[in-house]
């Protein structure tokens, strides 16, 4: 739909990113409207296109999708534009003796006669020049957005352009398109390259070949890397941008270096090619981990191994020495590690080392990096556990990472930090957590370094392991109670190599949790997933599909990608019925009943929810979050989701892009979860996927029982398959030089 009129109120306007809700006079009525609005000033006349929302709070609103500003096509309309104070010293007043003065000329004069503005009473010659200059200023700030839509720039990111390059932006991106791949993060360079060959660029431009330098860093780091290979990155380049001559790209190279936009790393006899956001983001890391190591252990208790002691009466627990060693450790060390896999002992480390410090009056702060994650320290501690972000006071900084390793923080308070989960921990966050500690505070990094590596780029725990020059205690023993479990034992025996379909003992088998179904047929598989989803398996607990079961399969696409299996699960586990309103967004039908996940980080959306009798609320939901949705509302065109840590919250209909179904989610989404029963179902997919690593993580996410689907052909491959681990980081070895000295 379309709407157009003259902006009578601002509501209310976001500074960084210009989201508005204003009032809009049409000719027939006021309408709310909701959007990315920059440059948009009370007396605008804008043409919105979009569509109507209700909004739970809110009612009826009109939200924009697109939007151009026009001029003022009425003298009421002018008068209140000039009227409205974004140009200095035109007030009501002065605007109506302009707009009397003149009529319908009034913007003609404004453009091509400027002196004459000097006729009316009040304005010298001199400002008369102003007026005009400030007015043709701001009429050319409109034309920004339209000039950007092209490149495929949307409008909430246009500010962005226009802060960054000012009042000449149109003039100085269409000298260089290529610029607008430094400004806005995740940008397609090959559709700006595309426009600005035809605009006339060479295709041996140093501003083309600087840009696509800049995009194949930035590529790589999709892929976990915080930096490349020299020889691999001019190859990259001088293929997809069909460059012939090597030189022109070292020669770039060169440039770009002593611009500062990357660095060039030299390590033996290879270089490696850093962003300069990546590179200050490892420096720093090492730096201030170096800084913590050699500061004085002001944190440490004299009389350690008595309070050992004590906390084994008190906890009635007896710890073994390798827990001893790691709880020593902590004691002895500002910086380190305790890694293992699952049924080592981390979590009683970690509660012994909560009650000792907290014993002497010392702070304990506990974090982890998803929410899902804190939630599972919290329950197994007993303590409150915070994500990294909330705990650092940081929000949307990964929705560019160019620009973010500078933003402010909150430094944390505490004598000493417990962060769990370590492997998800990506380069930008660890650049956060390291700057915000005091020196003095303990840091302890809690993890297992064989999961799957963070989604963002860097490799933090693996590399600091690494080094060899931090503290660290691998817990190898599996403890007896956990020695009993099918599924931790197994899962050490998939991070050994170890086919486990071949060397599992059936001594166990009243009493087995881990259970293997060799099938290779789509339907075969589908069925066993169904029949074990609702209701099988009764026999072994009383597991209900939406509290306890979740289903896990390495890939999104094909025939047993998270697609195909939501939609048969859905089928027969929340069926199409009378009772039940639905709505239809792209290829997902959302149900009331359905199991969702949110799969972006929503920092904005309000939600409520109560807990033992108390009623609290706030805004936020994460990527990864699991719920339920428990209503659907056509009148008001929103559904209600309610997410298992009990917050409640309404999603416009226009918003549902942030939502999937979730009765099957992939290995990677499930890092940092743990549910009662998992079904993991492994079907034939790339080698890229089908990886020990992922194997080892899906099967660690279970904490009761494990029921996998499959070829034992597929488990075989990925136990073997441990190649794709690799990435391409230097923490590790700024870690060690600075450490020699």
């Amino acid at each position: 739909m379309e709407l157009e009129g003259q902006i009578e109120d601002i509501i209310y306007q976001n500074e960084t990113n210009s989201y508005t809700i204003a009032e809009l006079v049409t000719e027939k009525e006021v309408f709310t409207i909701v959007g990315y609005l920059p440059f948009i000033n009370n007396g605008d006349c804008i043409l919105v296109k979009g569509k109507f929302v209700t909004h739970q709070d809110y009612g009826r609103q009109f939200k924009v999708e697109y939007f151009e500003k026009k001029m003022p096509e009425t003298k009421d309309a002018l008068e209140k534009y000039l009227g409205n104070g974004i140009i200095k010293g035109i007030g009501p007043a002065t605007a109506r003796k302009i707009v009397d003065k003149f009529g319908d000329e009034t913007i003609a004069v404004f453009k091509f006669e400027p002196s004459r503005l000097a006729e009316v009473k009040g304005i010298t010659k001199e400002r008369a020049i102003e007026i005009a200059e400030e007015f043709n200023e701001k009429w050319e700030l409109w034309q920004i957005v339209g000039f950007l839509e092209k490149f495929g720039i949307s409008a909430n990111n246009s500010k962005k352009v226009y802060d960054k390059l000012g009042n000449n932006a149109i003039e100085e991106i269409q000298e260089n398109p290529y610029i607008l791949v430094d400004i806005v993060y995740g940008v397609d360079f090959f559709k700006i390259d595309k426009i600005a060959i035809e605009l006339g660029t060479n295709i041996n431009s140093f501003n083309r070949i600087k840009s696509g330098i800049k995009y194949a860093l930035l590529v790589s780091s999709y892929n976990g890397n915080t930096c490349t290979l020299k020889e691999s990155l001019v190859g990259f380049v001088k293929e997809r941008l069909r460059i012939e001559e090597e030189e022109l790209i070292e020669e770039n190279l060169k440039d770009l270096s002593a611009s500062g936009e990357i660095v060039i790393e030299k390590r033996d006899d290879e270089e490696w090619i850093y962003l300069i956001g990546f590179y200050q983001a490892e420096k720093n890391i090492a730096e201030r981990i170096y800084l913590m190591e050699n500061s004085r252990n002001i944190k440490y208790i004299e009389d350690f191994e008595k309070e050992l002691k004590k906390q084994e009466k008190n906890l009635d627990i007896k710890l073994s020495e390798k827990q001893k060693e790691a709880l020593n450790q902590v004691n002895d060390n500002n910086v380190s590690i305790i890694t293992g896999g699952p049924g080592t002992g981390k979590t009683t480390i970690i509660k012994t080392l909560i009650d000792i410090y907290k014993n002497r009056g010392k702070k304990v702060v506990l974090c982890a990096p998803t929410g899902r994650a804190a939630k599972k320290m919290t329950e197994s501690t007993g303590e409150d556990a915070k994500t990294i972000h909330r705990l650092l006071e940081i929000g949307k900084f990964e929705e560019d990472k160019l620009e973010s390793i500078n933003q402010e923080f909150k430094p944390i308070d505490g004598d000493i930090i417990v962060i769990d989960e370590m492997s998800m921990v990506d380069v930008f966050l660890m650049n956060y957590i390291t700057k915000a500690i005091y020196l003095g505070t303990k840091l302890v990094l809690v993890g297992d370094s064989n999961q799957l590596a963070s989604v963002g780029p860097g490799n933090i725990l693996k590399d600091i392991i690494d080094s060899g020059k931090i503290s660290t205690v691998n817990l190898d023993k599996i403890f007896r109670q956990a020695a009993k479990s099918d599924i931790i034992v197994n899962a050490h025996k998939v991070n050994n190599g170890e086919n486990f379909l071949r060397t599992r003992s059936d001594e166990n088998k009243d009493n087995r949790d881990c259970f293997f179904i060799q099938e290779t047929e789509h339907d075969k598989i589908i069925s066993q997933l169904v029949s074990l989803c609702t209701g099988r398996l009764k026999k072994y607990g009383d597991y209900d599909f939406y509290k306890s079961i979740q289903v896990l399969t390495p890939t999104r696409k094909g025939n047993l990608g998270i697609r195909d299996l939501n939609n048969k699960l859905q089928e027969y586990i929340n069926p199409k019925s009378e009772e039940k309103k639905e709505k239809k967004y792209g290829e997902i039908t959302f149900r009331e009943g359905d199991r969702v996940m949110q799969i972006k980080n929503n920092y904005d959306i309000f939600w409520d929810r109560e807990i033992d009798g108390k009623y609290e609320n706030g805004t936020g939901i994460f990527n990864g979050d699991i719920g339920q949705i428990t209503k659907i509302d056509e009148t008001e065109k929103q559904l209600r989701v309610e997410f298992d840590d009990g917050k409640k919250t309404w999603y416009m209909f226009s918003e549902l892009d942030q939502l999937e179904l979730a009765y099957s989610i992939t290995i990677h989404k499930s890092q940092g979860s743990e549910f009662d029963v998992v079904i993991m179902v492994l079907p034939q997919a790339s080698p890229m996927l089908l990886t020990r690593n992922l194997l080892y993580t899906g099967i660690t996410r279970a904490k009761k029982i494990l029921v996998m689907i499959g070829n034992g052909r597929i488990i075989d491959f990925m136990v073997n398959n441990v190649d794709s681990k690799k990435r391409n980081t230097g923490l590790k070895y700024k870690i060690d030089e600075l450490l020699k000295k």
